[in-house]
């Protein structure tokens, strides 16, 4: 538990598509970088720690992205652990405020690859990738995903459409953030009948890859604005590469931890008010909620029907990567760190869950053969 250090301010860039000409992965960053001073009332003068992920920062390090945002600092830190990185730089920064190594702590991640750029990261994503899988024309991650997919399926009696209803159910909360890509409705019909992408995978299972980036700064709990909540982080646990890729890719490394971290902060998963579960495919959202402990019985299917499709559960309430965007893959992490603040700050505007008090965050990634190798989960508390 982190008592002498909280999230205390959070910033975006704009999230597009297509970078137009002057946009790159460090003025993405710049902005939100600006942006998180800002909400946080802190100089730039005063950041003495940075974190940084990102896919497109090369041939850039951690050290020339402070050299180019004039910071001088005394703790750094960079991370390339795809989406459980910004869960990684969040325990290494709180870390750091709490043991005195620096205070406040910028944590950014972005990326501007563009759609081409992305393709040629994803072929070459590791030796294991670009040796043995994209000589096969894989397609990069969807191919993979789409194998999990259908396992999760056959074991769980889960149906196209159950899937369906955490797309539909992120668009709704999309409509609601003006960061997202896309905030017009989605129906059944719609995302039963969009375009193959790997079978079973559609259009609406695959996120869409944008440019854009995100940041927070961890502090000191009296740092945070006057008439503002910090949000401590209660407990935070870390898995990577736990079964050696020889499972079936049906669970993550959060079910190594699970109910140790519910233990730890002396809670259960119906004391959540929000939930921020990466979302790369919905088959590995249903995949975290359940090594998390939060689905009842096992029972995806019904969880995704009920809790899911009737909006029971708040999850994803920025719209989630699939309907925000994903900006690279190591970012999209930060999304939703960022907005379980703001819910938890009871600062999200019309997405803003009533009373929220508690919320859990993951990350999850790096995708080393089958599926992802890294996964991280986090519980986080509105300070009084």
């Amino acid at each position: 538990m982190s008592m002498n250090a909280a999230i205390i301010g959070v910033g975006q860039s704009a999230y597009v598509r297509r970078p137009q000409p002057g946009q790159s992965t460090h003025t993405f960053i710049r902005d939100a970088v600006v942006a998180a001073l800002q909400d946080a009332q802190i100089d730039a003068s005063e950041i003495q720690g940075m974190a940084v992920t990102s896919f497109s920062l090369a041939p850039d390090a951690a050290v020339d992205l402070a050299w180019r945002l004039g910071l001088s600092l005394r703790w750094l830190l960079q991370d390339t652990n795809g989406g459980s990185s910004a869960m990684n730089m969040l325990g290494h920064a709180l870390r750091g405020v709490e043991t005195g190594a620096a205070s406040p702590i910028l944590v950014v991640a972005g990326d501007a690859t563009g759609l081409g750029g992305y393709a040629k990261i994803a072929a070459n994503y590791n030796i294991a990738t670009r040796e043995h899988l994209a000589p096969l024309g894989h397609g990069g991650p969807n191919g993979v995903y789409s194998l999990v997919t259908t396992r999760q399926m056959n074991k769980y009696g889960l149906t196209k459409s159950d899937y369906g209803h955490m797309a539909i159910a992120q668009r709704a909360w999309a409509a609601k953030n003006p960061f997202a890509v896309y905030r017009a409705p989605l129906t059944m019909e719609e995302y039963l009948a969009a375009p193959m992408v790997a079978d079973p995978l559609t259009r609406y299972d695959c996120v869409p890859v944008v440019a854009g980036a995100q940041a927070i700064i961890i502090a000191h709990p009296d740092r945070c604005p006057r008439g503002r909540a910090p949000v401590r982080v209660r407990a935070i646990r870390n898995s990577f590469n736990y079964d050696n890729q020889e499972g079936d890719g049906l669970q993550t490394g959060i079910s190594t931890f699970a109910e140790d971290l519910w233990q730890t902060v002396g809670v259960r998963p119906d004391d959540i008010d929000v939930a921020s579960i990466y979302d790369d495919y919905p088959a590995m959202v249903l995949a975290q909620l359940n090594d998390l402990g939060m689905i009842p019985d096992h029972d995806l299917a019904t969880y995704a029907r009920r809790e899911i499709g009737e909006r029971r559960k708040p999850i994803n309430t920025w719209g989630g990567m699939m309907s925000a965007g994903q900006p690279g893959g190591p970012a999209g992490g930060l999304n939703g760190i960022s907005e379980a603040v703001l819910q938890l700050q009871h600062r999200a505007g019309e997405r803003q869950v009533k009373g929220a008090r508690r919320a859990v965050t993951t990350g999850y990634g790096m995708t080393l053969y089958r599926y992802g190798g890294t996964a991280a989960a986090a519980i986080l508390e509105r300070m009084e």
